[in-house]
């Protein structure tokens, strides 16, 4: 997804987001899909979910799946 396709959205930063700068924003597009990207990088790739490959990331982010062992 090119970053001019996402002018108009609004990008939402994570409340768990540090001062130093290391951050994640996603923007909810419509229709269920879901955009990430790296607040550092706003002209950089943007990643994009469908809502149920977003409510699977969420869940598994919430069950503890995504630790590093």
């Amino acid at each position: 997804m090119r970053t001019d396709e996402l002018a108009d959205v609004v990008w939402i930063k994570s409340s768990r987001s540090g001062v130093n700068g290391n951050c994640v924003e996603v923007a909810f597009l419509g229709e269920g899909r879901v955009a990430l990207r790296d607040s550092k990088d706003p002209e950089g790739p943007v990643l994009r979910f469908t809502r149920g490959e977003w409510s699977a990331f969420v869940d598994g982010v919430s069950e503890g799946e995504l630790r590093t062992p």
